[in-house]
């Protein structure tokens, strides 16, 4: 994955993760594969008898070690007028346990020289801590306390303090932020409103406030327990004790039988239509965002979508910063992206920012006649050359890092059930063809499948704009 925001982060094999005993693997060599030079990340994949699945993975480049939770829930997972429950109990998992005091997680991992954190998505929410290797059972205490414990430190002065938190989060990154409401409208207008992707993870205003304790009650005993979880240990450690010390700290936890993954209602891959807003908001410049439906994170056409963005807006050698940006100089910036969505349809979206002598209509125009660019002929050996070199140093980066290999085995294993496939993904993306992508643009930038949102300064709008606050929307069969 070249990164969750530019990706940043169905599916090889259905997005139904199965707690199953997993056979013990050989430890794969470290270092590079002598067929090659990509590197093969090491690693021991374990399932305790509460369905925990642990994996492994030695690197005694440097002292530290990094210790990466995934669990299966996200915002998809939400019910109708609960949204922003996983994000919000993000925030709860960090307010103390039945040994850990209110943030005093945070406390112990810095006083012993590490740095800890967690965020939420679509399809799962993470813990994650970086500290010195000699460190690893406190993190793995600290997470098991929380896990088995978490609802004897959890009352209502608790909820009360973490619900204007998030709603603070919010008003600062969504509402009182220029273009923040970007994201939201996008989402809910590429997937219908039924579908659960069609809110984002951080939940409407609405929902946060009728939220009671015995709701987040019911969410903790549905989602977090071993059997929905992966937990991944990567860094200096030997792999035996690792495996060891989590089996003492999370082994005595007991499963949850009753957890299923929520089937989701399969959609058309396109949405049969454009969808068109206008927003007037408190924004400096014009700007015109673009949404489309497109295959999921996990399949050869996402891969090539990746490849595509890099393409489109991967530094200022690609084709939308050259043309709208430096040459014609009709825009501010451009970008394109993909997220990593794993179940039934994802989302590919941009934007281009209009300079003031520019107007919203050219670079509307500019920047789809790019997309049509991709369908109508091959990108160039050159092109194609450039954007691989970009993927192949932003992925050896990261693997050259402990959190971000943690990370990445605990995506794998918990989204796919694989997390040897983390030794495949650079290898899929450097296999993608100019073919390949010529052939999910033709399916995926088209007229009937595009929601295009125009952000336009409140004060060009006139009086006429109901404060700022009108949308208008046109829909084009």
């Amino acid at each position: 994955m070249i990164g969750q925001a530019s990706s940043t982060a169905a599916t090889l094999l259905r997005h139904n993760p199965r707690v199953t005993q997993t056979p013990q693997p050989p430890i794969a060599q470290t270092g590079t594969s002598p067929m090659s030079d990509f590197p093969t990340i090491a690693l021991d994949e374990r399932t305790l008898a509460n369905g925990l699945r642990v994996i492994v993975s030695p690197d005694h480049l440097a002292p530290v070690v990094a210790v990466n939770l995934w669990y299966v829930v996200g915002s998809r997972h939400e019910q109708p007028g609960r949204t922003g429950f996983a994000h919000l109990f993000e925030h709860f998992m960090f307010q103390g346990s039945r040994h850990v005091t209110k943030a005093e997680h945070f406390s112990l991992i810095q006083s012993a020289g590490g740095v800890n954190n967690a965020t939420t998505f679509f399809d799962r929410t993470n813990y994650f801590e970086t500290l010195p290797s000699h460190q690893l059972e406190l993190a793995l205490w600290l997470e098991a306390d929380r896990m088995a414990t978490l609802l004897d430190a959890l009352d209502q002065e608790n909820l009360d303090n973490q619900r204007e938190v998030v709603k603070n989060e919010k008003r600062q990154s969504y509402d009182n932020r220029p273009y923040g409401s970007f994201y939201e409208r996008l989402m809910a207008a590429v997937f219908p409103p039924e579908h659960p992707y069609s809110h984002t993870p951080i939940g409407s205003m609405e929902d946060l406030n009728a939220a009671t304790v015995d709701d987040v009650i019911a969410f903790f005993k549905t989602w977090y327990a071993p059997n929905n979880a992966v937990l991944s240990i990567v860094g200096d450690v030997e792999v035996e004790e690792a495996h060891a010390a989590t089996a003492r700290y999370f082994g005595p936890i007991p499963a949850n039988s009753s957890i299923r993954q929520p089937e989701i209602d399969h959609i058309s891959p396109t949405l049969g239509r454009e969808v068109r807003e206008t927003v007037p908001d408190d924004v400096p410049l014009v700007r015109v965002h673009f949404g489309f439906r497109c295959p999921p994170f996990g399949t050869p056409e996402f891969d090539a979508l990746e490849v595509c963005s890099q393409i489109l807006a991967g530094g200022r050698g690609s084709r939308l910063y050259r043309q709208l940006v430096r040459d014609r100089r009709i825009a501010q910036d451009v970008a394109a992206f993909g997220l990593p969505l794993v179940d039934g349809t994802s989302f590919f979206g941009g934007w281009v920012t209009v300079r003031p002598e520019s107007d919203a209509a050219t670079c509307e125009r500019a920047f789809l006649d790019e997309l049509q660019r991709l369908v109508d002929e091959p990108v160039t050996d050159d092109e194609l050359a450039r954007a691989r070199a970009l993927i192949e140093a932003s992925e050896l980066g990261a693997l050259s890092r402990v959190e971000e290999v943690a990370d990445r085995l605990s995506m794998w294993a918990a989204l796919f059930g694989q997390p040897e496939l983390i030794n495949d993904q650079l290898r899929r993306y450097l296999a993608v063809t100019a073919a390949d992508i010529q052939a999910v643009a033709r399916a995926v930038f088209r007229d009937d499948n595009r929601v295009v949102l125009t952000y336009v300064p409140r004060s060009s709008m006139g009086n006429g704009a109901d404060g700022g606050q009108a949308v208008t929307t046109e829909v084009a069969q």
